[in-house]
Parts: C-alpha cells; sequence; structure tokens
C-alpha cells in the first residue's frame, strides 16, 4: 500500500518568488498577461495565478517562459540559496519591489533623467512622500 506524501505539491515562498520574478521580468519587456499567456499556451488568468504564486510553475512550462521573456531559466532563482529558505517578505526581493503597481514605469522614467540633480530630487520627493504619505492613516476620533 503507497504511503500518503506529507507534501502535496502546494505552492509556497519559493514559488512566490519565482512568481514575483515572471512578473517583473514580462513588466520589464512591456508584455500583458495575455500576450505571455499566449506565448507559453496558458491563459491569462492562470499565468496571474504563478505571478502570484497561488500555482507552481513546472520545469517545462519555466523553460518555455524564460525562452518567450529570453532570460536563462537560472534567472528565477535566487543566487544565494539560503536566500531561498526565507519568506519572500523577509528578503526584501528587489522582485517583490518591483511587482508593486507602477514600479516598473517609475524605474523607466527616473532611467530617462540623464540631470544627476534632478535625479536625486525625484528620489528625496519620492522618500518623502513614502515618510509622509506611506504612513496607515489614522481615523479621527469626532467629538
Amino acid at each position: 500500500m503507497p504511503t500518503k506524501r506529507k507534501y502535496r505539491g502546494r505552492a509556497d515562498h519559493r514559488d512566490a518568488e519565482v512568481g514575483r520574478r515572471v512578473r517583473a521580468q514580462r513588466l520589464a519587456r512591456g508584455l500583458s498577461q495575455t500576450e505571455l499567456g499566449t506565448k507559453i499556451g496558458v491563459s491569462f488568468q492562470q499565468l496571474q495565478k504563478y505571478e502570484n504564486g497561488g500555482n507552481r510553475i513546472g520545469a517545462g512550462r519555466l523553460e518555455r517562459i524564460a525562452e518567450a521573456l529570453k532570460v536563462p531559466v537560472s534567472f528565477f532563482f535566487p543566487e544565494d540559496s539560503a536566500a531561498s529558505l526565507a519568506p519572500a517578505h523577509q528578503q526584501n526581493s528587489p522582485f517583490a519591489l518591483l511587482s508593486t503597481a507602477g514600479a516598473i514605469h517609475l524605474v523607466r522614467a527616473y532611467a530617462r533623467i540623464h540631470d544627476g540633480p534632478a535625479r536625486r530630487a525625484l528620489v528625496e520627493v519620492a522618500e518623502y512622500l513614502a515618510d509622509v504619505v506611506g504612513r496607515p492613516v489614522r481615523k479621527s476620533r469626532k467629538a
């Protein structure tokens, strides 16, 4: 009688990191989920599940994704294998940051600014906004 496996193949934090890297590279290439999904033979909904870390990406599919995005398969894995043992939110992953809505657009715009002082000013404005506006809003009590 076969024994039950303890691990059932569910996606975990490592799969979520691979998904974040897929999303970041897709956005860097300017592809929609539908476009990449068509290239690799899945629906945009399935690609969305891969990117969100909800579903695991099989080896063959990951190879097709790498080909479509023109990166080696190794791109999707952390260089430091110890980093893959910690959940991505603890790693402060740049891919997690780049998957934030608008991050790729902001980085592209920053790269087009060639004036050093203007770049520094943009960083200072962004940091100021993150400090002031990025804080959770407290609801005021009415007297």
